[in-house]
């Protein structure tokens, strides 16, 4: 019995029909010189079961190739060196889920078609001259059945030696696979391989597995899905557990004694159904060729994918293949590898050939291009740059600043026959070279002769100011205005005046009378004079009081003084510029400061420096419609008078920043806050609670200042070109 295989494709059942009328016709008188032949198919109906008896010529040396097909449902088997002596090219069965059979007749070989209702297991078995074939109609494995309808009894192994496993190893494949690969000790080991969870399960039937590939493999560092490998024994056979993590899928495939087990990460696609083997598109397929020519393989492979091979003379020799759930053009490239071939593919057509074979046949071809470019007669045409300039492809053509070429120019896209001349004036290119390169300069000349996209950058520069300044003082004095009768103190006498020497504050004694103001010389005085400070050139206010006694004539005179201001302030300056796709440009206002500078003779010079509001942007618009932005911005102002000359305040931002078309982003910002408080007293006098605010004066300054930095880019909207 031979284990079974599967294949998902789709084969047109009228294509099948046509293919077996015609191979009916031409090979009927071929069906009676072959060795052995179909020579009638019943079917019976055990249970769920269906049972089918294809009665023979003569007893078959092996049980049919065969294999399944998930969509449409039908089990394909081939019988070789066999010939349809049936006299018909279908039969109806419709017993069970099986509806009909199809008989074609190809050469030497039979290819018998169940067609199912849904996809069935089945398995095969020879008794005596028929191939009993038992089609499981409960979903579950097949089992094979005799001509009366009982388990086929397996074929009693002569006991011997058990077969040793020769080798185990683990690769990483280039796409992140994981790739376990087992050396069998001959291709006629069976193998059953199945998942079980994260697990895939690898028994080897009949096999032995010697001390040194008993051991458990971690292989978490090669960054793959499997995280480890055990082998061990299971009686007479060999299990190898496989346990991977994370999203993957498994493929199997065996050539001559070499399997190979592939687990393979899978991306999860949310707007995608279902997933399918990365970098394959095939229906999936399994195979169980033994010692198959390749040829033949290479027809199993045409019959399900729907392609037409055509395979070279030389390619020859047998191969031992096992596929499990493996897309076909995998399974394909596994074939390939295995026999050293490769395809070349045109259409529907595919050409399979030995990779020595293929390659020298190209490069025979090549060598023949260039030999009849070099006698490929030359062109001339002219061509009109619309918006790039002729001089820039100078470097295209290979042409220096003289006007010559350099057929060794690696930058050259001419043929060594090839020239050009370009016009600045007219802004032309005149070449000449064959109708290929012609044809390629066109299609250069169209993908970069286009119009540039402009964008209109606007940037606001938004500086807030807000001060707050608050200043308190105070002027004390004293005057005593006594007279000089009866012994009275304080009064010296002038001529015959009287004047006081207390003390008296600002303008008080005059504006009483009891000083007369004569402009003679006597200066006013004071105990403590601490009055407020003026703010911005602006004099603090004063509040005075006298007090006085009109027996004694003593005055205690009281000047206060303040002075609070509170002023915000705001400045928006918005340079705007437009300019072409990745191309600088600069906006600049201001004023030009001068300053001295020494020479190297030891006299002075007078230079200027720009204190202005500058803007540098460079954009590139992106294919997905952002704008990436370059950008360069100084506001510098007049400073402090120096005796060089002036100072400047300088505020710079360089960034570069990718902003969508339309938008608006802060590049950056400049916070300054200062905070200064300042206090006169008289020592001692100053400290005293509430009576020492009389002898000290006090300031108190609070400034904040913010600069914002804002840029919008704008793509200015494409105008319908016109037609060249």
């Amino acid at each position: 019995m031979t284990p079974q295989a599967k294949i998902r494709l789709v084969l047109p059942t009228g294509l099948l029909r046509a293919c077996g009328a015609l191979l009916l016709a031409l090979g009927a008188g071929a069906a009676l010189a072959q060795g052995n032949a179909i020579e009638s198919i019943s079917a019976n109906q055990q249970g769920a079961n269906v049972v089918l008896n294809i009665a023979m010529r003569e007893a078959p040396a092996k049980a049919p190739i065969g294999f399944s097909i998930t969509n449409p449902a039908r089990i394909a088997l081939d019988f070789g060196a066999t010939a349809n002596a049936t006299g018909k090219s279908g039969q109806d069965i419709n017993l069970g889920d099986v509806r009909s059979l199809n008989l074609v007749q190809a050469g030497e070989r039979t290819r018998l078609v169940l067609n199912l209702l849904r996809p069935l297991n089945y398995a095969a078995t020879i008794d005596g001259k028929s191939v009993i074939v038992t089609v499981e109609g409960t979903g579950n494995l097949a089992r094979a059945v005799d001509a009366a309808g009982l388990p086929a009894a397996a074929p009693a192994a002569p006991a011997a030696r058990p077969q040793m496993l020769r080798n185990l190893d683990f690769r990483r494949g280039s796409n992140g696979e994981g790739r376990v690969v087992v050396d069998l000790p001959s291709s006629q080991v069976a193998v059953d391989v199945r998942q079980a969870g994260n697990q895939i399960q690898v028994d080897f039937l009949r096999t032995g597995l010697p001390e040194s590939l008993r051991r458990r493999l971690d292989v978490t560092d090669f960054g793959t899905p499997v995280s480890r490998v055990s082998t061990s024994a299971q009686g007479e056979n060999v299990r190898m557990t496989i346990e991977a993590q994370g999203a993957w899928e498994q493929s199997v495939y065996q050539s001559d004694t070499q399997l190979v087990v592939d687990v393979r990460p899978v991306k999860e696609d949310p707007n995608r159904l279902g997933q399918g083997t990365q970098g394959y598109r095939g229906e999936k397929l399994s195979f169980n060729f033994q010692s198959v020519d390749v040829r033949a393989a290479l027809q199993a492979i045409a019959d399900i994918s729907g392609l037409n091979i055509i395979t070279s003379d030389s390619v020859t020799g047998n191969l031992t293949l096992r596929l499990k759930d493996v897309p076909w053009d995998q399974a394909l490239d596994v074939i390939l590898q295995a026999k050293g071939l490769d395809m070349r593919k045109n259409g529907t057509v595919l050409w399979i050939a030995p990779k020595e074979e293929l390659l020298t046949k190209e490069k025979l071809e090549l060598e023949q291009r260039a030999q009849i470019a070099e006698l490929e007669p030359l062109r001339s045409e002219i061509f009109q740059l619309n918006y790039q300039k002729a001089e820039s492809f100078r470097t295209v053509f290979g042409l220096d600043n003289s006007g010559g070429s350099s057929p060794d120019n690696k930058n050259r896209v001419l043929s060594k026959r090839g020239s050009a001349i370009i016009d600045p004036r007219t802004n032309q290119l005149f070449v000449t070279d064959i109708a290929s390169k012609i044809e390629d300069i066109r299609k250069l000349i169209q993908k970069t002769d286009i119009a540039s996209k402009q964008v209109l950058i606007e940037a606001r520069l938004v500086e807030a100011n807000d001060g707050f300044s608050r200043n308190l003082g105070a002027k004390l004095g004293f005057a005593d205005l006594r007279t000089l009768r009866g012994g009275d103190s304080g009064w010296q006498v002038k001529g015959n005046e009287r004047i006081a020497i207390g003390g008296n504050l600002t303008g008080v004694g005059q504006i009483t009378g009891q000083t007369p103001d004569k402009g003679d010389g006597y200066t006013n005085t004071t105990m403590v004079n601490l009055p407020a400070a003026g703010i911005g050139g602006v004099p603090a206010s004063s509040l005075a009081f006298s007090l006085f006694s009109s027996a004694a004539n003593r005055f205690l005179n009281l000047e206060l003084s303040a002075l609070e201001a509170d002023g915000k302030g705001k400045i928006i300056s918005s340079p705007r510029v437009v300019t072409e796709d990745k191309q600088i440009a600069v906006i600049e206002q201001g004023i030009e400061l001068p300053y001295q500078v020494a020479t190297s003779s030891g006299a002075t010079s007078i230079q200027f420096k720009k204190a202005n509001l500058r803007l540098e942007v460079t954009p590139q618009i992106t294919p997905d419609g952002n704008v990436v932005l370059e950008v360069d911005v100084n506001k510098d102002s007049k400073g402090d008078e120096t005796r060089a000359g002036f100072a400047i305040n300088t505020q710079h931002v360089k960034t570069k920043v990718m902003v969508e078309n339309g938008g608006t982003v802060v590049l950056g910002g400049i916070y300054q806050q200062s905070e200064r408080n300042s206090e006169n007293k008289v020592p001692l006098l100053g400290d005293v609670p509430l009576l020492g605010h009389l002898f000290k004066s006090t300031g108190r300054e609070n400034t904040k200042t913010e600069l914002l930095v804002f840029i919008t880019p704008k793509i200015v909207a494409e105008r319908v070109a016109s037609a060249r």
